[in-house]
């Protein structure tokens, strides 16, 4: 673990896998081999569409809306999920919950406190 060996041999086969896939030697039923001929054309180029100056501080406006509504009940159910998590009990049903007064960023923070967080090593 401490080389790193393991990590290394998963990102080379991954890089070889793509190559192969890519360059055809890998063929892919509906990838990159017997595709629709009738189906939807693959764009050449994809257009990066920004949110307006606007956009931004409406979806800015409406987080701190929601966190202001839920000031009350969300420490408990970040504590709440957090408890579940050290427990190794159903994350998930907990976190089902917690989105509903949790946005996502207290959800993260929440759970990087209990869990870490991972950096990658180079």
């Amino acid at each position: 673990m401490e080389t790193g060996y393991q990590r290394g041999k998963i990102q080379e086969e991954s890089l070889y896998y793509e190559h192969r896939k890519h360059d055809g030697s890998y063929p892919i039923v509906g990838v990159n081999s017997l595709r629709n001929p009738h189906g939807d054309p693959v764009p050449e180029a994809l257009e990066l569409i920004r949110s307006t100056e606007a956009e931004k501080q409406s979806q800015l406006k409406r987080l701190r809306d929601f966190h202001r509504k839920h000031a009350k009940d969300a420490p408990a159910m970040l504590e709440r999920l957090q408890q579940a998590v050290i427990a190794n009990e159903n994350a998930f049903a907990v976190l089902m919950d917690a989105v509903r007064v949790c946005s996502l960023g207290q959800i993260t923070h929440a759970l990087f406190e209990v869990g870490g967080q991972y950096r990658r090593s180079m």
